[in-house]
């Protein structure tokens, strides 16, 4: 009972306003004879105003002849008890403005009133659309106001076409307007060449108004904008203005369900050209996107984009957290991965395809655009393994599976991918030697700098067989630049003993032996290495004699006292085992880089 006060109290206070509304235009002293309820709104009305102007209700009247007050109810009337106050002002003759804002309910009103020329002359029907038609289809901010105001008025507004010949006019004229922009900006130049100048372009009035549209019928302007040929900076620079309004500000008020819809929405109506969207907001809606459980097209799509244009990215974009898997790693290692794998391959593609150029361009200094886009992600590959190293749920496999993505080209130095592992190591002290051995062979030893090699000769978080090849090729690389230097010197051959064949056991040698061996080897490089700096130290003091020599004495003097000092030289360096600092000079580091170079 209490429910049926409740109702019966708010029907009164819905026919109390109802009269107030429209107690100014409607008859006073006239009895009301015909009573119409719109969605609970309660209009008496007289039946003559309605009938000379609805086809509708002229039918419907006629159907209750026999009662002297009849009770009309219209059901699924477009626009509700608003749009039906309008059509019955105007079947009263009450002047009001047909504007951007109710001409979509008056065409959709009246056709369902079937308010047409038949039961009227310029009844509200032709007047509403003669106002689309004429004023509206030729003001694109109109078009899009109708268009926010046809979202109520689905399906209806469809089936009377209001809404596509709104989309037809904006996408038109749009493409219109770029076009006398584009004519504008041309100009002759000195030597009489059309061109576009490079002023500034004007940003379109449209990228921002087309934000209040709902989702479904923003869709439908800008595939009809795409069908007539709007650029796509424009087109890109529109979903950025929408999503930013869709995604960030009604994130607050907006449901999960809706923010999906629109992520899906505009992945897909996306320009197809590469460099068009910007690579941050790809990343941005790639996060959004696994947040919220987007389709696998969608992040798939966005994998790809991202992947074709990953050489600009930077640390911060693809560190994306781990949203679904709580309790698995920070990250997203698995969307890494398979961005980096459709750079792989893309990279592989654009190789193929400079296959011919190559062999002909091969002297060339100049790097292709491939080569320099390998080594800026081989470099952001190498951070990124760093960040995520020390994560404890980080399997080993994916961190490897990280590291191999990119092919063996792609790093000329290995001191990030280096300093990755020894990351990793630090943060698992418990890694058994074999795993300690698998990660360690993604290292090239010697493409480390001379300083990360120092640093990994006393690495003892290395296994073994890792710390011999550092020091086996530090020593080849001392002996180059020895070699360098004096090329004429005697140089002992390295020893058999020293040849390293990546920590691989012997099938004839007890892992006991293999142990001990490496050992020794590690004593006999290290103290080679020893030997070796001595000797570059010693020919850094005699350099430094000779340019003191230089300064001082005459050129023929100087000649004659270079060639003694160069033949004690010769022989006190092919005697000296032992003499001087045991740092490397500056001098030999120099040349330490030069080799590492060519390696």
């Amino acid at each position: 009972m209490a429910m049926d006060k409740h109702h019966h109290h708010q029907m009164s206070l819905t026919k109390s306003a109802s009269r107030q509304r429209y107690n100014e235009w409607v008859f006073r002293d006239v009895p009301s004879d015909i009573t119409i309820e719109v969605d609970g709104a309660i209009f008496s009305l007289h039946k003559f105003p309605l009938v000379s102007r609805s086809g509708r209700i002229r039918r419907l009247v006629a159907e209750h002849r026999d009662t002297d007050i009849s009770r009309i109810e219209l059901v699924s009337l477009p626009g509700g008890s608003g749009s039906f106050e309008l059509a019955a002002k105007f079947c009263y003759g009450v002047n009001f403005e047909i504007t951007a804002e109710n001409v979509a309910q008056l065409c959709c009103v009246s056709d369902y009133l079937e308010m047409s020329e038949d039961y009227s002359k310029n009844n509200l029907g032709s007047r509403a659309e003669e106002y689309l038609d004429s004023i509206v289809c030729k003001n694109l901010e109109m078009c899009v106001e109708v268009l926010r105001q046809c979202e109520n008025l689905l399906p209806f507004a469809d089936e009377l076409k209001i809404a596509g010949r709104c989309i037809d006019a904006v996408a038109s004229k749009a493409c219109v307007e770029q076009m006398a922009s584009s004519f504008s900006r041309l100009e002759y130049s000195s030597s009489g060449r059309l061109h576009m100048s490079k002023q500034a372009n004007c940003e379109d009035w449209w990228i921002e108004d087309l934000s209040i549209l709902r989702i479904d019928l923003y869709q439908r302007v800008i595939t009809a904008m795409k069908f007539r040929g709007v650029r796509p900076e424009s087109i890109a620079a529109s979903l950025v203005s929408y999503a930013q309004k869709e995604l960030t500000q009604k994130s607050i008020s907006g449901s999960n369900v809706q923010e999906k819809l629109v992520v899906e929405t505009i992945v897909g109506l996306m320009p197809v050209e590469k460099f068009v969207v910007p690579l941050s907001f790809l990343f941005g809606l790639l996060r959004s996107a696994v947040m919220l459980d987007c389709t696998a097209a969608c992040r798939l799509d966005l994998e790809r984009r991202i992947g074709s244009q990953l050489d600009i990215a930077t640390l911060d974009d693809i560190l994306i957290p781990s949203f679904l898997h709580a309790g698995d790693t920070l990250f997203d290692v698995d969307t890494v991965h398979r961005i980096l794998v459709n750079f792989s391959q893309q990279e592989g593609d654009s190789d193929d395809d400079m296959e011919d150029v190559s062999v002909f361009e091969s002297d060339s200094p100049t790097a292709t655009p491939s080569q320099t886009a390998l080594f800026k992600v081989s470099k952001l590959v190498d951070n990124y393994l760093a960040e995520i190293a020390a994560d404890a749920n980080l399997k080993l496999n994916k961190f490897i599976a990280i590291a191999e993505t990119l092919p063996a080209h792609a790093r000329t130095v290995h001191d990030g991918l280096y300093r990755a592992i020894d990351v990793y190591l630090k943060a698992r002290q418990t890694l058994s030697d074999p795993d300690k051995r698998r990660l360690c062979k993604l290292i090239d030893f010697q493409k480390l700098s001379q300083e990360a090699g120092a640093h990994a000769a006393q690495n003892e978080r290395l296994p073994l067989q890792s710390i011999v090849q550092v020091l086996y090729f530090e020593q080849l690389r001392l002996r180059s630049a020895l070699f360098c230097s004096y090329p004429d010197d005697d140089i002992k051959p390295i020893h058999q003993s020293w040849r390293i064949n990546s920590g691989a056991l012997s099938a004839a040698m007890s892992p006991k032996d293999n142990y001990a061996s490496l050992r020794r080897e590690n004593r006999e490089l290290k103290l080679e290495l020893a030997r070796m700096r001595m000797r570059l130290n010693d020919l850094e003091k005699d350099h430094v004699c000779m340019k003191r020599d230089m300064q001082k004495s005459s050129s023929r003097r100087f000649m004659k006292s270079f060639s003694k000092r160069i033949g004690k030289k010769f022989n006190i360096f092919g005697d000296s085992s032992s003499r001087g600092s045991t740092s490397p000079s500056r001098h030999s580091e120099r040349t330490d880089s030069k080799i590492t170079d060519r390696t």
